[in-house]
C-alpha cells in the first residue's frame, strides 16, 4: 500500500510520501509554498534555523544514496526540507554509452524515498532542464576535468557541473550532499562552488559498500555473479594500497596493482595515487594524505571505487 502523501508546504512523518514535481513552474511554486510555511527559527528546541537540502540524484537509488538523504535530513533539521532531484542528465554520458540503458524506475524510487525522511522530489524531462535543446554556454571543469575520468570520458566533468550548477540554481539549497564515492565529481564541484562564489554548503558523505566490500552503485545492477565476484578486485586493491601507506607512494601503487593484475576478466582504465585537492599524481617522496582511484570495466560494466590513503615515510 503506498505511503501517505506528503504535504507539499513542508515536512511530514516518517513514511509520508514525497511529493513528486516534473516541471520548473511546479518546483518553483513547492518551494516557495515551503519558504513560506517553514519556521524561521527553532533556536528553542535547539535546531537552528530551518534549512534546504539537496540530493542530485540519476534515480535507480541503491543504499547509498538513501544514506545521503538521511544525512540530508539530519543537514536541514527537522523543520527543514529535503530535495531529491532524479534526472539522467544527457550531457555526461559519451557516445556508446550507457544513456538509454541506465535504468529508471522513478515509482521504486519514490517509494524508497518516503522512508528517509526526502520531502520533495524532482523528476524533469530532459526537456524541462534544457528547454532550448542542447546548451550552448556550459560549465567548464578545467583542468579537473581532463584527467582520470575525463581522460576516459571526454566531456564528463563538464556535463556533471552544467547540471549541477543549474539544480543548484533552481532548486535554491542551503546544503547539497554528494557521495564520495564519485571523488573527483565531488572535488570538482567543490571548487566550481568556490571559484563561482556560489551561496551553497557542499557536504561529502562517506562511501556506502555491501558486506562485501563493492562500492554501491546503480551500475552494479548489470553484474552478472560471476561478474560480481570479480569486481570485488577493486576494493581489494584499494585496501591493499591503504594498507602498503608505510611503503611509501611506489609501495602503494604496486600493491594496489597486484591485486588488479591478479585477477582476470578486470580491464583498468587507470589506477592512480593523487593529491585530494588538486587530483594531481604525488610523486614518489610524497608524504601525507593521498586518494587512491581507480575504474575498471568488468564485463561490459564500467566502475569506479577510491580509497583516503596516508603514505608515511618508507622504511628502510
Amino acid at each position: 500500500m503506498p505511503a501517505a502523501e506528503r504535504p507539499e508546504g513542508g515536512a511530514a512523518g516518517a513514511g509520508a510520501r514525497p511529493v513528486v514535481v516534473h516541471t520548473r513552474e511546479a518546483l518553483r511554486e513547492a518551494l516557495v509554498r515551503w519558504t513560506m510555511s517553514a519556521p524561521i527559527s527553532s533556536v528553542a528546541g535547539g535546531d537552528g534555523p530551518a534549512r534546504r537540502a539537496v540530493v542530485m540524484t540519476m534515480g535507480a537509488l541503491h543504499e547509498g544514496h538513501l544514506e545521503l538523504v538521511r544525512r540530508a535530513r539530519a543537514e536541514a533539521g527537522a523543520n527543514g526540507q529535503v530535495v531529491v532531484t532524479i534526472f539522467v542528465n544527457p550531457l555526461q554520458f559519451g557516445r556508446g554509452e550507457d544513456l538509454a540503458a541506465y535504468p529508471r524506475d522513478l515509482e521504486g524510487d519514490v517509494e524508497k524515498l518516503a522512508s528517509v525522511g526526502a520531502d520533495l522530489v524532482f523528476a524533469p524531462a530532459p526537456d524541462v532542464v534544457y528547454p532550448y535543446g542542447d546548451p550552448i554556454v556550459r560549465v567548464s571543469a578545467g583542468r579537473i576535468g581532463e584527467v582520470l575520468e575525463g581522460e576516459f570520458r571526454p566531456g564528463h566533468m563538464d556535463g556533471v557541473l552544467t547540471v549541477v550548477l543549474k539544480l543548484l540554481h533552481l532548486v535554491r539549497p542551503d546544503v547539497a550532499l554528494f557521495g564520495q564515492k564519485d571523488a573527483q565529481q565531488l572535488l570538482a564541484v567543490r571548487r566550481m562552488v568556490a571559484d563561482l562564489d556560489l551561496d551553497v554548503e557542499i557536504v561529502g558523505a562517506p562511501t556506502v559498500r555491501d558486506s562485501d566490500g563493492l562500492a554501491l552503485s546503480s551500475r552494479n545492477a548489470y553484474l552478472s555473479d560471476e561478474e560480481r565476484e570479480r569486481a570485488l578486485a577493486l576494493s581489494r586493491a584499494l585496501r591493499a594500497g591503504a594498507e602498503a601507506g608505510a611503503g611509501g607512494a611506489a609501495e602503494v601503487r604496486r600493491a594496489a596493482s597486484e591485486v588488479l593484475n591478479a585477477t582476470e576478466g578486470v580491464e583498468v582504465d587507470y589506477l592512480a595515487l593523487v593529491d585530494p585537492i588538486t587530483v594531481d599524481d604525488v610523486p614518489d617522496d610524497h608524504l601525507g594524505p593521498a586518494l587512491l582511484l581507480v575504474a575498471a570495466r568488468v564485463g561490459t560494466t564500467r566502475l569506479i571505487d577510491n580509497q583516503a590513503v596516508e603514505v608515511s615515510p618508507q622504511v628502510t
